[in-house]
């Protein structure tokens, strides 16, 4: 198991270390989620398969009289394959920009951009992924959720798209949080949602006096309900007809619930962290995150450098992660 803190640990490179620590900055998630190292493509070629058992439903204890039998119950368990996936991006930059940069430094600029949508791939994969629609992705946990008995929600809508239905609703919601919260295995490490979601859960708590805060690994004030700290899963980009599309990486989006059209839904996330819970993925020696710089001391004008990630994710158990579903925000 390694943290992105400890993969850092011993490494006598500047640079990676200060691309890790901004991955941390950048997504409290990647900071305090822990990965398996337990890959090696080399010894099976270009295997890249992390295989577990995911637990659907555990086991149920009974009183029996004497003389009887117990009524016979076994947790129910499915095996589950996940394909580490490589993802990042490549940048060129000019040695002459890169010489007479000034104030801005453009290979630390291209970096950090890079890094940023590396983070934001990752975040969109983690909620949307689903290797069925593009192979080249693992299965994030709208598809895990999808029919278990953490998906709380699902035929019903709750509005809190105006201030007025937040003042009539906001304790409806709130109930249903909390409903939602205890069908977790444990307190959740995170309720993640895009940022109208976050901003109605503020509201929401605001109002009941349960809005709470806390201190991130960066000394960041963190708000949340109830002590589980809410994040904000940020924006995704991708090239859409030759231009950039930014949307939410939870998406807002028009349903069918109950034989009606309803605009504006969208959903919250929650996770328990641990190897026996939620987790990612990665290959052995340390190699879930590199980087290459651009090299200027040899022939040629235009320089490229990357950011790279070899990750997937896993889910041991379903009460590990949840989703509570259709909550009109616009």
């Amino acid at each position: 198991m390694v943290t992105l803190a400890q993969a850092k640990v011993g490494r006598e490179d500047k640079v990676y270390g200060q691309v890790i620590d901004t991955f941390r900055r950048e997504s409290p998630l990647l900071d305090q989620m822990e990965f398996d190292d337990c890959i090696n493509p080399s010894l099976g070629g270009s295997n890249l398969t992390y295989g577990y058992m995911r637990t659907k439903t555990p086991a149920v204890a009974d009183f029996r009289a004497i003389n009887t039998e117990y009524t016979e119950n076994s947790a129910a368990r499915e095996k589950i394959t996940t394909e580490l996936k490589v993802f990042g991006g490549k940048f060129s930059v000019d040695r002459v920009i890169a010489s007479t940069g000034g104030k801005i430094d453009e290979v630390n600029y291209q970096m950090e951009e890079k890094i940023k949508a590396t983070k934001n791939l990752f975040h969109y994969t983690v909620i949307n992924g689903d290797s069925s629609q593009n192979t080249n992705s693992f299965d994030g946990l709208n598809v895990a959720l999808a029919g278990s008995s953490t998906e709380i929600n699902s035929g019903s809508v709750i509005d809190v798209s105006s201030s007025a239905l937040m003042d009539s609703n906001y304790k409806l919601l709130l109930d249903l949080l909390d409903q939602f919260l205890s069908e977790l295995s444990g307190r959740p490490a995170f309720l993640m949602g895009n940022n109208k979601m976050i901003t109605k859960l503020k509201g929401a708590a605001r109002r009941a006096g349960y809005l709470t805060q806390s201190e991130d690994s960066f000394g960041r004030t963190v708000e949340g309900y109830d002590g589980v700290p809410f994040l904000d899963m940020g924006f995704y980009t991708s090239i859409s007809s030759g231009a950039a599309v930014e949307v939410p990486v939870v998406p807002i989006a028009s349903r069918t619930i109950s034989e009606n059209t309803v605009t504006g839904l969208t959903d919250l996330y929650a996770v328990s962290l641990g190897l026996d819970k939620f987790h990612g993925v990665t290959v052995t020696n340390g190699g879930i995150i590199s980087t290459r710089l651009p090299d200027f001391s040899t022939a040629g004008a235009v320089k490229d450098g990357d950011v790279e990630m070899i990750a997937a994710i896993a889910l041991k158990s379903t009460r590990a992660a949840g989703v509570l579903r259709n909550i009109k925000v616009a």
